[in-house]
């Protein structure tokens, strides 16, 4: 089955085209500044990089365009539309509504559109995918996978705020978690990587790139995760505050004459390794380099970053009573071996022993960096969000 994965922005729109038998990547590409003015960039297996511009007022030209790529004559990688079996789209919040990926539907459409305002600035564009992708692809099956969905196993104990009640039952204000699609697709791969089953295992999986979040796993469950109501909750992040008083709020508002508005912006964009460093950079290469070059602000940002990860290992080894292994995922927890060792330097009390040699290799690709005998392993292992996509729309259809 050819399955088309598609992850819609606001104005942006990524997509692969993945046969689910093979699980190989056919085409894959971007489409961007959708409502400006557009550009597609597209890429057969094996084949040259395409960019071109073109006219995007809407997701629906956007899609239009990548069916045209992939059914092209000379650079298309299925003979027509009819090859392309299902769509499986990432949804980003699902609430309470969804434990699991779905079959999509008019109910499903309405009870995500419900949850609109847990997620203002991507459901919205998530559900807009779907409705061109139903447009340009009438009776093809569609799917939803929910980043939410992997963390609602959460116990009481894990999700609540302490809050009054009765705003968890008014407005389901409560903690949710993000990334759950990478969370789920990477502690399986590290099952596989410890030889044991994923329902006896005990793994922490860190995706730490612009937006970063930990996870507990606890016999194939997420029982906790960072990220809360919202992803502005937990690490320190690119230009996100993470877990701060929620006090500073007020206090920043009247030193700065700031309105809910300003002080979210400021939270959420201003924030992070960025706003530790000065405003440098929320690139955390461009502050790897600065901090060798002496920039004390650059150091200070990164060892913040690396030390509340720590902190959210450590408590979830506490969630867990123990641990089997840690993971490093996505854009910095499988590229940045500096940030890596950062971390690991904290984890010691664990008795895991940190083979440096092997760190200084791994980037982007999966590995081991922990010395043979060490108690507790530590892998590196890129993840996969659209084969994880395809992987449940399969499974679902089947």
């Amino acid at each position: 089955m050819n399955i088309l994965v598609i992850n819609c922005g606001s104005s942006s729109l990524k997509f692969q085209l993945i046969n689910s038998d093979s699980e190989e990547v056919l085409a894959k590409g971007l489409c961007e500044r959708i409502g400006i003015d557009g550009r597609l960039t597209y890429q057969p297996a094996g084949g040259v990089k395409e960019v071109s511009e073109k006219a995007m007022p809407t997701h629906t030209e956007a899609i239009a365009y990548v069916i045209d790529a992939l059914t092209n004559e000379d650079t298309g990688v299925v003979s027509s539309l009819s090859e392309i079996e299902a769509v499986g789209h990432r949804l980003v919040h699902g609430g309470e509504k969804f434990a699991s990926s779905v079959i999509i539907t008019d109910e499903v459409k309405k009870a995500v559109e419900e949850c609109n305002d847990l997620a203002p600035l991507h459901n919205p564009a998530n559900l807009i995918g779907v409705a061109a992708c139903e447009k340009l692809m009438p009776g093809t099956p569609m799917v939803a996978v929910f980043d939410t969905a992997f963390h609602q196993t959460m116990p009481e104990k894990a999700y609540m705020y302490g809050l009054p009640y009765e705003y968890y039952e008014k407005y389901k204000v409560r903690r949710y978690g993000f990334h759950g699609t990478s969370h789920s697709f990477v502690s399986k791969r590290a099952a596989e990587l410890l030889g044991k089953s994923y329902e006896e295992t005990k793994t922490i999986v860190c995706h730490l790139g612009n937006g970063s979040s930990v996870s507990a796993v606890l016999n194939g469950k997420s029982v906790d995760t960072s990220m809360g109501l919202t992803p502005l909750e937990g690490l320190v992040m690119g230009t996100r505050c993470g877990d701060i008083d929620p006090a500073i709020m007020e206090f920043l508002a009247q030193k700065e004459g700031l309105d809910i508005v300003g002080i979210t912006k400021v939270l959420n964009k201003e924030s992070g390794v960025y706003g530790l460093s000065g405003g440098l950079s929320s690139d955390f290469r461009d502050l790897a380099e600065a901090s060798s070059e002496g920039n004390e602000k650059a150091r200070i940002a990164l060892e913040v970053f690396a030390y509340r990860v720590a902190k959210y290992i450590g408590s979830y080894v506490a969630a867990m009573n123990g641990v089997d292994d840690v993971v490093f995922t996505a854009g910095i927890g499988e590229n940045s071996c500096l940030i890596r060792e950062m971390i690991c330097k904290y984890l010691g009390y664990l008795g895991f022993e940190f083979d440096a040699e092997q760190n200084n290799k791994l980037q982007g690709i999966e590995g081991e960096i922990s010395k043979e005998g060490s108690k507790v392993r530590v892998f590196v292992i890129p993840t996969n969000e659209e084969l994880a996509i395809a992987r449940e729309t399969l499974a679902l259809l089947s």
